[in-house]
């Protein structure tokens, strides 16, 4: 789907929601608050808000930010393949990598996404 006005538009809602609703299934919770955007032509990340669950919350309280972190990668590894459909679905392009990331003092968790090139050229071998 290309990220023209409208189309993105839709398009970055459908992710939107779609990065929710794995959170809810996978995680047991979703946050109350979900945003994507296009970061340039191959590239796109959704910030999640208020995401982490109860008991990750209360880690946080209690200094262990780093366990919620770790945690939180180990799931995104085991989920990995859920979160990448939902988004070739989606946007109709095949993604290359993705990687997830939380900042557990502010409870805001990342999911980035890096796709093929639509022209076949990667954008990283020009810089070879």
């Amino acid at each position: 789907m290309a990220n023209t006005a409208d189309g993105g538009a839709s398009a970055l809602q459908a992710v939107s929601n779609a990065m929710v609703r794995l959170h809810k299934e996978q995680f047991g919770r979703g946050p109350t608050h979900s945003r994507a955007f296009f970061a340039g032509p191959d590239a796109l990340t959704c910030v999640l808000e208020d995401a982490l669950l109860p008991a990750e919350r209360k880690m946080v309280e209690l200094g262990s930010a780093d366990r919620v972190r770790d945690s939180r990668v180990a799931f995104q590894a085991a989920t990995h393949d859920e979160f990448v459909a939902a988004v070739e679905e989606i946007l109709g392009r095949k993604v290359h990598a993705f990687a997830s990331a939380v900042d557990p003092a502010t409870n805001v968790v990342f999911e980035n996404f890096f796709f093929e090139s639509q022209d076949g050229n990667r954008a990283d071998s020009a810089a070879r």
